[in-house]
């Protein structure tokens, strides 16, 4: 809805369609976000008190999945980083969380309004970007928490240093409609260096399954800042290889070197948009 005209008649009719599908036809208002960032606050707390470990910028997305996600967020002033990491502990210490969570938030790219969404009590896929810029084990301080042992870090201790970037290796074709590719791989090549890091289940042999998810691989690459992060990306992903399957490998080499992503200019809508 864009304009009073369109709420009056759409309005009726959505509450119309809600009490003939659920038998209530209550509504509520919410604010749309046309241009909206998908970013996330990653927190650790142990029931008494809680820390941040920054933020991390999920907003390129397929199909409402994520696709690439980096640490620290491109394109977040000081001032919408600090509102949202001071909630997020906020939110962790007076719920008395205890584990690693994440508190996801929609940001609005051109005012900078930012706007809760849930918060996820678990580890996250893209842990991984966090742990190259801070330098904490997450997986480790959890289960810390879980042994009833109480926070070792203050917020003090946390410091983010470059930037990390982290690519959803998936066994889909860009070529093909990102048809899933199940099948037997043959031969597997991950990037290695001192500023790579590949996580995976994948190995020589392996047989893809139709049946569960397609994610083969994530690569996280480091850097001092976020162009040398990009640089170093495109070394790291020319080196991947993995034979007998498709992968979606091609889509983010390509991606790399598109301007809207190496200015950092981009939304939950851009990656779709692209493709």
């Amino acid at each position: 809805v864009d304009d009073e005209a369109g709420l009056r008649t759409g309005f009726p009719a959505a509450s119309r369609e809600a009490a003939t599908a659920f038998g209530d036809g209550r509504m509520y208002l919410e604010r749309f976000v046309r241009r909206a960032r998908h970013v996330e606050v990653q927190v650790l707390g142990d029931g008494d008190s809680a820390v941040h470990l920054f933020e991390r910028e999920c907003s390129l997305q397929r199909r409402r999945q994520k696709v690439v996600e980096e640490a620290t967020a491109p394109g977040i002033s000081a001032t919408v980083r600090e509102a949202m990491t001071t909630a997020a502990v906020r939110l962790a210490t007076e719920c008395g969380y205890r584990s690693a969570g994440t508190v996801e938030f929609l940001v609005d790219d051109e005012t900078g309004d930012h706007f809760f969404i849930e918060m996820n009590t678990r580890i996250q896929v893209e842990h991984p970007t966090t742990e190259l810029v801070t330098g904490v084990d997450l997986v480790a301080e959890q289960l810390r928490i879980a042994a009833g042992e109480p926070l070792r870090l203050t917020q003090e201790d946390i410091v983010a240093r470059g930037h990390a970037i982290e690519f959803r290796i998936c066994a889909e074709d860009p070529d093909k409609g990102f048809l899933p590719q199940p099948g037997k791989v043959g031969r597997v090549h991950l990037p290695a260096g001192p500023w790579v890091r590949s996580d995976t289940w994948l190995e020589p042999d392996s047989t893809v399954s139709p049946f569960y998810d397609s994610l083969l691989a994530k690569v996280i690459v480091w850097g001092a800042d976020r162009d040398e992060a990009i640089r170093r990306s495109r070394r790291a992903l020319a080196e991947l290889e993995v034979e007998g399957v498709a992968t979606t490998t091609s889509m983010h080499r390509a991606l790399l070197d598109e301007p809207w992503f190496t200015a950092g200019e981009f939304h939950t809508g851009t990656l779709e948009e692209w493709l």
